[in-house]
């Protein structure tokens, strides 16, 4: 699926409205938890809610966190 959208102005944000097909494809409706992830590339991964999602990241970043110098070796 290729789809595009603007960025528009909303009140005195920024923001984006996602296509129908794009919402299809996520399975996500009105209410909806979407994350947006870093990926190679400068781009972004939007992934919906999911069971345990939220704890898995925030034991993600701890873990960035703790080992960071470790990791940006690593990088190198």
């Amino acid at each position: 699926m290729i789809a595009q959208s603007k960025v528009r102005k909303i009140g005195n944000s920024l923001g984006v409205v996602l296509p129908k097909e794009a919402l299809q494809q996520l399975n996500a409706e009105e209410g909806t938890i979407l994350y947006f992830t870093e990926s190679p590339e400068s781009s972004l991964r939007v992934t919906p809610e999911s069971l345990g999602f939220e704890q898995f990241m925030q034991v993600a970043e701890k873990g960035m966190q703790k080992y960071r110098n470790a990791l940006r070796e690593l990088a190198k």
